[in-house]
């Protein structure tokens, strides 16, 4: 459960669905309008995944309403319900199941209603685009009923939506409701955005972490630590930053480290059980490996934006951040204002699949409209910005030993994992975690990041447990207490790394045993979803076909969190003078889908983004500084190499709906790495799979 990782928590009251049972008002969800329209209110916000279509389709389904009829509000602090953050491909489990509820409930109101004012029999009503009918013809509508305050009511838990075979409107592939302005370059996207007196801001950054300011440039604006310049027009505040960056005197930093893997051995940590259980049986073979990854950017296109506007009392935020209340928190705790004066507004910025510079941005944004208040303040960050100053996803080390029996059995599994924690975004401490908060007058230092517990999806323990049979099974963890770089959460967290691991040591241990890559899985899943997605991966791919010398294909499957979608990935690879993926065969079963075009665009999107970080991407630092902060500095995949990606979806219209977004991504990486040992004899163990990295 997302909602700050606890989920709802015990508590005495009927249990509803998802956000529902914490923001229990039907009004904060849906809005009925006197025209026919209605509004809807979610929590979650659209960051390039589709959520608002999937979301406007539950609603219409549930409410009988066409779908260009159900109009999706913005996410703002104080109006929309509280649903914590967009992450961990929850949308649907909580917002969606949430509002899915809510009109199911809202709909039983409004025709109860109509009922007694007919006297129609409620069983003798329906529903058709918003009007109700009885057998002589309309009786009301949810228009008519707008002004009658209906909805200012807590939902009930007795509401019943409709079952899956009576559902026309879900399960369809509608079309996304935010592309024609994206595609016909409206003004859609936070960095558009314009307000009448618009001032524009830019940051003077430290040279290097823990570098503190000792003299200020003429000109600039000071708070504490944190350096602006603002301007009237975006090209002077650009060329004043400049002079303002040449003028600035800092301290030294901190230094970073420059060997990780070895840093990641020697850093000081906590250590912790992840899962463990049985005796493991005696074996007769054993493997030992151990896999490394690099600190890893989220590479946004667009560059992270805000907007802020403050009159003294009331701080307004415009931001494209994944959780607008938890921003709100931490903004509170950073300016030191009660948080019901700040008022957090969502608009939609670049995609992003984890903690960007978002929330960032936003206090940059606000500490600016608090040095020059009445004015909006809007502040862009630069590519070196986004490179170097977001969040990073944590380097970690994986060592696994795992045995098998005289039979060929699998006897034995023992893993564990050193990395940061993988959360860190704002909202879920005391201290703020912004990235100007430490600079403030009252500035803290930021607290190591943090790990969600595995009820939670986890963090750098997320998939470390194999879905496989094991008789002995130990799973244990170092969170790293000391943080170089500021870490947290990317599209996939721990499970890029354990999918990959667990699955190149059942490729290993397949070997071993002289069995087939599949086969063996097969033999020891007993899961039956995950057998399913296996076999479809390996029928589409052509498992077992004759390949050129120079190509591999490898395959992987994984439950997303343990507890998510079940995705397989077969990828096909080239090894030329570096490897290219030609092709990724994926099968995955999410339950019910809202928008099948939509859950294959997701899984589309994770594979390709499998393959960037397979490939290409690592931050690099020179002992003081990140230097990766160009596009030449941290290379992503670019369009002439993303392969061909095929998606087989297993529709489950009956089962609970589990999320795309990020299911696809560590099969995808763990399929290549396979593809590259069939094409090489060269078992990758430390990303990104590059000419370097696989001959060393």
């Amino acid at each position: 459960m997302n909602l700050a990782f606890g989920g709802t928590g015990p508590d005495d009251r009927p249990k509803l669905p998802g956000s529902l049972h914490l923001n229990r008002r039907l009004d904060m969800w849906l809005t009925f309008h006197a025209d026919g329209r209605v509004s809807i209110h979610p929590g979650k916000v659209e960051l390039g995944q589709g959520i608002l279509t999937a979301l406007a389709q539950i609603a219409a389904e549930e409410l009988d309403v066409a779908l260009e009829r159900i109009l999706v509000a913005p996410t703002i602090t104080g109006r929309s319900p509280n649903e914590a953050v967009t992450s961990g491909s929850l949308s649907i489990q909580e917002g969606g199941m949430a509002l899915r509820h809510a009109c199911a409930d809202a709909r039983a109101l409004c025709l109860s209603v109509a009922a007694q004012a007919s006297g129609v029999p409620i069983e003798d009503l329906r529903v058709e685009n918003g009007v109700f009918l009885g057998p002589e013809g309309p009786v009301g509508s949810y228009g008519a009923l707008a002004e009658r305050d209906l909805l200012e009511v807590e939902a009930s838990p007795d509401a019943r939506p409709k079952p899956p075979q009576a559902r026309r409107v879900t399960g369809v592939s509608a079309p996304r409701l935010d592309l024609p302005a994206k595609v016909f370059g409206e003004a859609r996207f936070i960095q558009d955005l314009r307000f009448a007196g618009q001032l524009h801001a830019r940051m003077i950054r430290p040279p290097a972490p823990g570098a503190r300011l000792l003299e200020a440039p003429p000109g600039a604006l000071r708070d504490g630590d944190v350096l602006a310049v603002i301007a009237d027009t975006e090209a002077e505040a650009e060329r004043l930053a400049e002079r303002a960056a040449r003028g600035a005197r800092w301290s030294e930093g901190a230094g970073l480290p420059t060997d990780w893997p070895r840093w990641l051995e020697a850093a000081p940590g906590e250590e912790s059980v992840v899962a463990e259980h049985g005796t493991p049986a005696p074996a007769a073979r054993r493997i030992t490996r151990r896999f490394f990854r690099p600190f890893i950017a989220h590479g946004s296109v667009g560059t992270c934006c805000a907007i802020a506007a403050f009159d003294g009392t009331v701080m307004r935020v415009w931001s494209h951040t994944q959780g607008p209340y938890n921003l709100r928190s931490d903004l509170a705790l950073a300016l030191g204002m009660a948080a019901e004066n700040i008022i957090v507004e969502h608009v939609e910025g670049a995609g992003c699949y984890g903690h960007n510079g978002a929330d960032d941005v936003a206090l940059d944004a606000a500490i600016c409209a608090r040095l020059r208040p009445g004015r909006p303040i809007r502040v862009l960050w630069s590519r070196a910005e986004e490179l170097a100053q977001a969040p990073l996803s944590p380097a970690m080390l994986v060592e696994i030993e795992a045995g098998l029996d005289a039979s060929g059995t699998l006897a034995s599994w023992r893993v564990h994992a050193r990395s940061n924690g993988h959360s860190g975004r704002p909202g879920r401490v005391k201290t703020p975690v912004l990235l100007a908060a430490p600079l403030l007058p009252s500035g803290q230092p930021i607290p190591p990041a943090i790990n969600p517990p595995l009820a939670g999806g986890g963090g750098a323990q997320r998939n470390m447990v194999p879905l496989y049979r094991v008789p002995g099974l130990s799973a244990t963890m170092t969170r790293l207490t000391e943080m170089p770089i500021r870490s947290s959460a990317l599209r996939g967290l721990g499970a890029l790394i354990h999918v990959w691991a667990i699955e190149s040591v059942m490729d290993e241990l397949a070997a071993l045993a002289g069995e087939d890559a599949i086969a063996f899985r097969l033999r020891h899943c007993d899961d039956e979803r995950a057998a399913h997605v296996l076999r479809e991966a390996a029928r589409v791919a052509g498992w077992g076909r004759a390949l050129p010398e120079n190509e591999g294909l490898g395959i992987a499957v994984a439950r997303y969190k343990n507890t998510g979608a079940w995705c397989a990935v077969a990828a096909h690879i080239r090894a030329e003078e570096r490897v290219r993926c030609l092709s990724l065969h994926v099968a995955a079963d999410m339950g019910e889908v809202i928008n099948p075009d939509g859950a294959i665009n997701q899984l589309e999107g994770g594979a390709i983004h499998g393959v960037s970080v397979a490939l290409h991407e690592q931050a690099r630092t020179d002992g003081a500084r990140i230097t990766s902060d160009s596009w030449e500095g941290y290379p992503v995949l670019r369009f002439r190499d993303v392969p061909r990606v095929t998606v087989n979806l297993i529709q489950r219209p009956e089962a609970p709906p589990l999320g795309a977004g990020e299911a696809s991504m560590a099969p995808s990486i763990a399929a290549i790495a396979g593809g590259i040992h069939q094409a090489l004899g060269i078992r990758p163990d430390r990303l990104p799979f590059t000419p370097e990295n696989l001959i060393r």
